[in-house]
């Protein structure tokens, strides 16, 4: 598969290719990071062939040992391999613009209003579809990253420590997890020297040359922005900084750093306001980080007496400055993958890892199956039934799951609406 490339002659085209892609998922992708990573393996893999499925789950245990968002970044990764580093940022830009686009007017009605739209019950086919598309993504990766007995063994150490640490409350368990595959894959298949898998290499250099380059681009929106604001917005950008450059883990670990932020800390939200604002980042498309959209649209009319241009102007600066930190990381990471790839000792740590995500796949898909397709009296028979006929047809079917999915909204939308 031919490397990074901006300047051949389809540079135009697979740059526009990467914009076209990420805009439909920044608007479709529901269900939180694993469902994230199911849909763009589905797109990327097996309908575009842009990369084979072990060069993706390469990717998707690269990214998990960086901070941030790790399906943003995974997304911001795809768009440097398709198109260089204007891909980098055309694929970050167009995932998570959609979604703020989405958020800015939630929040717009939660302020005006008191509350959001009542969309949690007519969500219910959506999040059922996307169960049903995680599961199939983890068998795909479980017939790559499993290839012998002991990537075999790993993934199942890998399910019971994941489960084990769920249980007792293991703060950054994913990480731990795959931090012990990594070191079995490396002793393992490192000592006995293996292949270097040249045929998969990325030449990096002149890239990464590109790249550095670009670094003041993309920085400078936010430092010229930052002149013009008040020391309050300033000071809420550098705070979402800070979470986007440290934040490890799921959704449940930024939680906990925006509470002891943004409630004990600095007290410019309640924790209701803060519930209702991982809430709305759960239930609407993309990264589950544009909570800081709404965040920072409520604090600026709230605590800072913006109104509603200042709102909007302190959602847009939350937003920024919370993925800013893996536009930069994925610079780094993006030239580094390749020589990774080619290390035996490296290859072996992939291989381990890849191995684990597919067990923390199944952990996520199984706690996404049960928090859907069980209710308070038993099974849900809407989540059941769309679950099951998503499940068929994206085995027996090459339908677009983006159809699947509006589809399916459409069946909880009238179901909803019916009772």
């Amino acid at each position: 598969m031919p490397g990074p490339a901006e300047n051949d002659e389809g540079g135009r085209a697979r740059l526009m290719e990467v914009a076209r892609l990420f805009l439909k998922l920044g608007f479709t992708a529901f269900g939180g990071p694993a469902a994230h990573v199911a849909l763009m393996e589905e797109e990327v893999v097996n309908r575009r062939g842009w990369m084979d499925r072990q060069h993706f789950l390469d990717m998707v245990s690269a990214v998990n040992f960086i901070p941030g968002p790790n399906s943003t970044e995974l997304a911001i990764h795809i768009g440097w391999i398709r198109a260089g580093w204007k891909g980098l940022i055309v694929a970050g830009v167009c995932f998570i613009v959609p979604a703020m686009l989405i958020v800015l007017p939630l929040a717009w009605c939660y302020v005006a209003y008191g509350a959001t739209p009542a969309v949690g019950e007519a969500l219910v086919g959506v999040k059922a579809c996307m169960v049903a598309i995680v599961a199939v993504a983890m068998w795909r990766f479980a017939q790559t990253g499993i290839k012998d007995g002991f990537t075999a063994g790993v993934a199942v150490l890998a399910l019971a420590g994941a489960v084990l640490c769920k249980r007792f409350g293991v703060p950054q368990q994913e990480l731990i997890v795959l931090a012990v595959a990594a070191v079995a894959g490396m002793v393992w298949y490192g000592r006995g020297g293996g292949d270097a898998e040249g045929d998969r290499t990325r030449a990096a250099s002149g890239t990464a040359k590109k790249m550095s380059r670009s670094l003041p681009l993309m920085v400078l929106p936010a430092s010229v922005g930052a002149v013009g604001f008040s020391a309050q917005v300033l000071q809420m950008a550098l705070f979402f900084l800070k979470v986007g450059a440290t934040l490890f883990g799921s959704g449940y670990v930024l939680a906990s750093f925006l509470h002891s932020g943004l409630v004990e800390q600095h007290r410019w939200l309640s924790e209701q306001e803060l519930l209702d604002a991982i809430a709305v980042g759960q239930v609407t498309p993309g990264p589950l980080l544009t909570a800081a959209t709404f965040i920072g649209y409520v604090v600026g009319v709230r605590k800072f007496g913006g109104g509603v241009g200042g709102g909007v102007v302190s959602g847009v600066v939350a937003t920024v400055a919370i993925f800013l930190p893996s536009f930069l990381f994925i610079c780094v990471l993006g030239p580094v993958l390749p020589w990774l790839r080619k290390s035996a000792w490296a290859r072996g740590a992939l291989d381990g890892m890849n191995a684990a995500v597919v067990s923390l796949i199944a952990v996520v898909t199984v706690w996404f199956a049960g928090s859907v397709l069980w209710r308070a009296g038993g099974v849900d028979p809407l989540a059941a039934a769309v679950f099951g006929v998503s499940l068929m047809l994206l085995l027996v079917t090459k339908i677009n799951p983006t159809w699947l999915i509006l589809s399916s909204g459409i069946v909880g939308v009238v179901a909803h609406a019916a009772r």
